[in-house]
């Protein structure tokens, strides 16, 4: 059994989510470019946008029976399913605060478990993670995981959603070109909390994208490097490739949600987006994960009503099972 703690980790990373070097600052005030983007600074935008620093706070929230269900698939088996509601805030007066973050798991094994996530200014500094454990009614704090733990069954790594950060890999941009699919699904499923899941999303196709080489700078690493196509516009990324000598071991699907598609706010920045869903497939296994993000529950800036006591350990410790 894996141990609960980085369980919980995984899992959450999925939804949100160092090599220890001089970094150079991603700022979360990261102005759109001007002109054509340098393959670097193409990394730093997608990093923006995946971290949803275009806002001051963003939640998914739970609203009614609609919440964001997260489905882990292995090869000819049942998928079974955790759901959670994740908030996130950028607007920190303190200058070595980048964000914090705060979400509960509400189903599954996992059901009442609530975890605050610290990130810093300084890129070289680790996150720092509080865990609440409804059975043992304590919480748990520690440093941020490895980058490549992928517990709880997930097909994501923290790396791939949280921790990566453009200064751990070297950055090659390979071109432009027209992106040609639909976004992979998991086809037939029917879960609990996901009566109608969402279609393949066909939204990219036709869509110009930069096609991006990033190669790791670890050794011996689980990847060499990964091809991301983004989006020249919004600096969306909607697939992932990662390559193993040469031969494709996973892939990550993308769909991005743009805040004017789903209401009638206006948001002059072309990076003001959310994500419908990630799919995930590891190639030689062939275990599917897919995180599916109702567009009702996506919530932005005056929309997430927190005070500012919400963001520490006290919500963490009114948490029921």
């Amino acid at each position: 059994m894996p141990n609960p703690y980085t369980l919980v980790l995984c899992v959450l990373s999925v939804l949100f989510a160092p090599l220890v070097q001089a970094a150079t600052r991603i700022d979360k005030n990261l102005p759109y470019p001007s002109g054509k983007p340098s393959a670097r600074q193409i990394a730093e935008q997608v990093f923006f946008v995946n971290q949803f620093h275009v806002y001051d706070r963003y939640a998914i929230i739970r609203s009614g029976n609609t919440i964001t269900v997260i489905i882990k698939k292995p090869k000819n088996a049942r998928p079974t399913t955790l759901t959670v509601e994740r908030y996130k805030r950028n607007d920190w007066s303190d200058p070595d605060i980048r964000s914090r973050e705060v979400a509960i798991f509400r189903s599954g094994k996992l059901r009442g478990t609530g975890m605050l996530i610290e990130d810093y200014e300084d890129d070289a500094k680790p996150q720092y993670y509080s865990i609440w454990l409804p059975s043992l009614r304590k919480i748990r704090r520690f440093a941020e995981p490895a980058h490549d733990d992928a517990w709880g069954g997930t097909d994501f790594t923290f790396g791939d959603v949280i921790l990566r950060k453009p200064f751990h890999e070297t950055h090659q941009l390979l071109g432009t070109q027209t992106f040609q699919d639909c976004l992979r699904t998991i086809p037939g499923v029917s879960v609990r909390w996901l009566h109608n899941p969402p279609a393949p999303s066909c939204k990219p196709k036709g869509k110009q994208v930069y096609k991006l080489k990033s190669t790791t700078k670890r050794r011996n690493w689980w990847y060499d490097y990964r091809i991301s196509y983004v989006d020249t516009n919004t600096f969306a990324d909607y697939r992932t490739e990662y390559f193993k000598r040469g031969k494709l071991v996973k892939v990550i699907d993308r769909d991005w949600i743009s805040v004017e598609e789903n209401s009638a706010e206006e948001n002059s920045d072309p990076r003001a987006l959310y994500w419908g869903y990630w799919y995930g497939k590891n190639l030689k296994t062939g275990h599917e994960t897919w995180a599916v993000v109702p567009r009702s529950v996506n919530r932005v800036d005056d929309e997430v009503a927190k005070p500012g006591n919400f963001w520490s350990e006290k919500t963490l410790r009114k948490l029921k099972r």
